[in-house]
């Protein structure tokens, strides 16, 4: 039984929401969640199914999930937010605001290097062990003390979990605040998002649990691959923890739906703009698109091309019919596109994770309805 969908869908995109029923039909989605919006407004705002395997409860309209990797978005729009402000300058040495970090060989390190997964820190040498993930402290200090994995800025090797804590002790060093604090107050207020780096127990109650993979694959141990996702180490469970939802891991542990992670990024989409604030200016917003990568990724194993802070729309991995399109997603199949040419933002989470990190047809069903229907 699937249950019904919910929410709001503009006539014009009725092939989203087709696509949107067919994820539960065809493609095992069990509680999951849609959103568009088109020059800043909201065109497809849809939920539905369960957040249990059982299928006994509903996908609420404030249910949230842990859409790991898409956080990464919310991490490189703050650090973005900094650097149109002038306060942070992105071909800077990162040890200009954090001197620590300047250990281990790092001293050239540019902070555009953070947001391009090319710092050469993709993993941990130290053991990650007990509750270290959970410890901003010591993890921003193992990353300082750590000699990289490869020559920094020379190509891209995914920074699974590292990188929301390299680009947050950047925020943390200029603005004092930790980056869910500066997230909250400077991007998810401001919009109305309700989406959370670091989440509260009276959140608990709208937080749903994630299904597992059915397939996982772990590569070769030997390899900077193996190596980045072997420590740390985290199991698809982990969200589950009380203490992973407390704690600010700004590359992996968001808790959100589709309507939250547009609501926070429709101004990266919109000239800076969104539901009636500035966040910054347009030419903030187009930094993005400064091509910082290009090729296989280390990590990924996938040929990729990298901005500032997402993947961007190329020929390697076309996302969109326009060029102005950046992207990203989430271990499982959360997806995040931003299409600057369109003024178009999309979301889609969903709670019965695939092995996929990078998407797989459920989101890339909803991404085509979504162009098909800008053709109509």
């Amino acid at each position: 039984m699937t249950a019904p969908i919910n929410g709001y869908c503009d006539p014009r995109f009725e092939a989203v929401k087709a696509a949107f029923e067919t994820n539960f039909r065809e493609h095992g989605d069990i509680g999951a969640s849609v959103a568009i919006t088109l020059d800043g407004a909201f065109v497809v705002d849809l939920w539905g199914g369960h957040l249990d395997e059982e299928r006994t409860k509903p996908w609420q309209e404030d249910t949230l999930v842990n859409v790991w990797s898409s956080t990464k978005t919310m991490a490189a729009m703050s650090l973005l937010l900094l650097a149109d402000r002038g306060e942070v300058d992105l071909h800077a040495p990162a040890a200009k605001y954090w001197p620590e970090f300047s250990q281990g060989g790092k001293e050239a390190v540019e902070v555009r290097h953070f947001l391009s997964h090319m710092a050469g820190l993709s993993g941990m040498t130290e053991p990650v062990e007990g509750d270290r993930l959970y410890d901003w402290e010591w993890m921003t200090s193992a990353l300082a003390r750590q000699e990289p994995w490869w020559e920094p800025g020379t190509q891209s090797g995914y920074h699974a979990l590292t990188q929301g804590h390299l680009i947050g002790e950047i925020v943390r060093r200029v603005t004092g605040q930790s980056i869910g604090n500066f997230f909250r107050q400077e991007i998810a207020e401001p919009t109305n998002a309700d989406f959370h780096i670091g989440a509260g127990e009276e959140l608990d109650e709208r937080i749903g649990n994630l299904v597992p993979p059915e397939d996982t694959v772990s590569p070769d141990p030997e390899t900077i691959a193996g190596r980045t996702f072997a420590n740390p180490a985290v199991d698809a469970t982990e969200p589950r923890k009380r203490e992973w939802r407390a704690a600010e891991i700004p590359a992996a542990n968001g808790q959100g739906n589709a309507r939250s992670i547009v609501r926070a990024q429709t101004a990266m989409a919109n000239g800076g703009k969104a539901f009636g604030k500035t966040l910054m200016s347009e030419a903030g917003t187009r930094r993005v698109f400064e091509k910082q990568s290009e090729g296989t990724d280390l990590v990924l194993g996938v040929p990729l091309v990298f901005g500032m802070g997402y993947g961007l729309n190329s020929a390697l991995l076309p996302i969109s019919p326009n060029p102005n399109t950046c992207f990203w997603g989430g271990y499982g199949g959360s997806s995040v596109i931003i299409d600057q040419d369109a003024r178009l933002c999309f979301s889609y989470v969903m709670n019965k994770m695939e092995s996929g990190l990078l998407g797989d047809p459920r989101g890339f069903g909803l991404a085509a309805a979504m162009y098909a229907s800008l053709q109509t």
